[in-house]
């Protein structure tokens, strides 16, 4: 694969370039003369051009191209907008402050997005209605049908998600390694520094003390997870904070738990209206219950995406440290099986 070309001979702007790609993931060429810069100039996905070789280059008369990127390092400089024209480049990145912007440019060239995922959101009406056993529940069901799961745990107070899949000796990056971290994550460094289990990777937390995650984080994780994953699944807390309301944002679905009782219809309503605040698509599952379903999406004005039984034994296996039963035999897996076909069509979302 051809990689970005970098042309310049001053050290100190070639470090940061250096510097800059690394986080993005990406390897470079580097031409210190223009006359270097020939072979690589058309096949390059893009060349990034110092503002300090941009009249020797422009004096060469490279043939128009796309991506191309004047870098300076010193700010105003009278001179940049002429030496962009002049090299053909269709933006001038100022150095430091533009260097989220020239990681962006660097991942988008080494690595396209392979594919576009749905982002879902599971939501709890009320506590312990079930949401985060339900988000797990689809994750496994969903990983087990070749789909390439993201498991985000979004709940700093939710227990963790490792231990509910049973996972929670596994090695590998928890919120606390990527709160810090700032503008576009690259899926391949994503996958490689989280947990994984086959077609499923997971984001959970640590145990000890509880960080709130910055939307910031939230956001490039879940860009990351679009980019490279089939699906993304958010188990979100039920007070909502920047981070919740990031993924709400970005939701194909996103699922209520309801349990179909008086009270948990009403807690639920008042889960739903902050929900809607950010968020488009929202749909119920009810948990059973005293009240019928009908009466249960009635009540909040919501679709329905199913019903979902109590499930012996779930209990008791989960306290064992097992991973939910997601077989077809049951109610957690009919439904996780029935959702992923609304999601995807037949033929991704029930494929064995």
């Amino acid at each position: 694969m051809d990689r970005p070309l970098v042309i310049t001979e001053d050290p100190d702007l070639l470090d940061d370039l250096l510097r800059v790609a690394a986080a993005a993931g990406a390897e470079l060429d580097v031409a210190h003369a223009p006359a270097h810069a020939r072979p690589y100039w058309n096949r390059a996905p893009l060349v990034v051009v110092g503002s300090d070789l941009a009249d020797a280059l422009a004096a060469t008369g490279p043939p128009p191209r796309p991506r191309v990127l004047l870098v300076t390092r010193a700010p105003d400089e009278p001179d940049t907008w002429r030496r962009c024209v002049a090299v053909g480049a269709q933006s001038v990145l100022e150095l430091p402050s533009a260097e989220r912007r020239l990681v962006d440019e660097f991942a988008d060239v080494v690595e396209p997005a392979e594919r576009a995922g749905h982002v879902v959101c599971v939501v709890g009406g009320s506590g312990g209605a079930g949401a985060s056993v339900l988000a797990a529940s689809l994750a496994l069901s969903a990983s087990r049908r070749r789909l390439r799961t993201l498991l985000v745990d979004a709940d700093p107070l939710g227990g963790g998600l490792d231990l509910l899949l049973g996972q929670e000796e596994a090695e590998g990056a928890r919120w606390p390694d990527l709160v810090a971290r700032e503008g576009r994550i690259s899926f391949t460094a994503l996958q490689a520094a989280l947990p994984s289990f086959a077609e499923l990777t997971l984001l959970s937390f640590h145990r000890g003390e509880v960080q709130a995650i910055p939307a910031e984080a939230m956001r490039s994780v879940l860009e990351s997870g679009t980019r490279g994953f089939d699906l993304v699944i958010a188990d979100l807390p039920r007070r909502l904070d920047p981070a919740a309301a990031e993924a709400l944002g970005r939701s194909a679905v996103t699922l209520l738990v309801v349990a179909a009782d008086v009270r948990g219809v009403l807690a639920a309503a008042q889960v739903l209206t902050g929900l809607r605040e950010h968020t488009g698509e929202v749909r119920a599952v009810v948990r059973g219950g005293v009240l019928e379903e009908s009466v249960v999406t009635a009540s909040l004005d919501v679709p329905s995406a199913g019903a979902l039984p109590d499930q012996p034994r779930l209990a008791a296996a989960l306290n064992r440290g097992d991973a939910p039963p997601v077989g077809r035999r049951t109610s957690l897996g009919r439904f996780c099986s029935s959702f992923l076909v609304s999601l995807y069509g037949a033929e991704n979302g029930a494929r064995a």
